[in-house]
């Protein structure tokens, strides 16, 4: 395993995907020794933390302490991926730790995404605890398939799709935003984290035939199911914190999704320095928009919706959106890696 990530970092690949969650094997030695490497090759892990549960043992808090004892014991950047999700209904005792592990010097940074609801594959481990309803604090009518809105009833119905359609895109409702105010104090203390990235964590479009989209349409086909996320994140996060809510500035809105994901990669991955900023040498990577109609328009129930008022969108110089218009031939996009190291 080591061998193989090392290649693969010496390829150009950018840092180490950690995902605990979905790999429930994987113990201590192990994991400290991936972090050991990502030391050594001076690179992040992206860490889908071990545990979510709101109850001991394995709990979020847990993984959130094993986290910060791999980032104090082997000095690896560790990058908590969905500090939201990740954290379910304990979100303000992960924080409370992680704001301290940081303060102490720890390698740690954070992302989250501005949606009480995440999404994953049907496979997922933790779907099959015996526990899970009290350890998630949400029943099994939270799990909702993406293909066609079906939202489970009890275990068995539960594990009889995994077994069946373990690929399956679902729904993860966790937090209820629209009608519980803790749950929404609980979203916010993960999106606002002082220094905290917003990120998508968009998943692949899903056609009603249950196969992965892989067209270039546009718009979207009319079947096309993903999370709204991965339509409408970054202009949710604007239109509702920033505009509407005031809860940052515009500046620090643009930055939380814009330069602080540079930020994190940057001293790892030096193309990643002329990303997220507008300076002389730069990649001319540019959005401009309109404040007062920038909006997301995807919801559970019509995910594949384009946002709203993007003015022009231009791409290591190239044009992608012109006075509102995508031009749909245009493929100025180039992949991010580290320098390649010869062997």
């Amino acid at each position: 395993i080591l061998e193989r990530l090392a290649r693969g970092l010496d390829e150009g690949g950018i840092g180490i995907g950690i995902l605990n969650a979905y790999a429930p094997g994987a113990g201590v030695q192990e994991l400290t020794a991936v972090c050991q490497l990502a030391a050594v090759k001076d690179v992040p892990t992206f860490t889908h933390v071990a545990f979510m549960s709101r109850i001991d043992p394995e709990s979020a808090v847990e993984a959130y302490i094993r986290l910060i004892g791999y980032a104090g014991a082997t000095g690896a950047h560790m990058h908590i991926c969905h500090f939201n999700s990740s954290s379910k209904t304990d979100v303000e005792r992960c924080r409370v730790l992680i704001a301290k592990a940081q303060a102490q010097g720890l390698p740690i940074t954070v992302e989250a995404y501005p949606y009480g609801t995440g999404s994953t594959v049907l496979a997922a481990a933790f779907f099959s605890d015996p526990q899970f309803v009290e350890r998630n604090g949400t029943g099994y009518d939270s799990v909702q398939r993406v293909t066609d809105g079906y939202r489970f009833h009890d275990r068995e119905e539960l594990l009889k799709a995994q077994a069946e359609e373990p690929s399956s895109l679902v729904l993860w409702h966790i937090l209820d935003t629209e009608n519980n105010a803790h749950h929404r104090d609980l979203l916010d203390m993960s999106v606002l984290y002082p220094g905290g990235a917003i990120a998508s964590d968009a998943m692949p479009w899903t056609t009603s035939d249950g196969k992965t989209y892989t067209g270039d349409a546009w718009p979207l086909p009319d079947d096309a199911t993903s999370h709204p996320r991965s339509a409408g994140c970054f202009t949710k996060f604007i239109r509702e914190w920033v505009r509407e809510r005031k809860a940052v500035s515009l500046l620090e809105g643009v930055r939380k999704c814009a330069l602080i994901p540079a930020e994190i990669l940057s001293q790892s991955t030096p193309a990643m320095r002329a990303k997220g900023r507008l300076t002389k040498g730069a990649d001319a990577d540019i959005v401009v928009f309109d404040y007062e109609k920038l909006s997301d328009r995807a919801t559970f129930t019509t995910m594949n919706r384009p946002s709203e008022g993007v003015r022009h969108l231009v791409v290591s110089g190239q044009p992608l959106i012109t006075d509102g218009i995508l031009d749909v031939a245009a493929r100025p996009g180039k992949p991010v890696r580290r320098p390649v190291v010869e062997s």
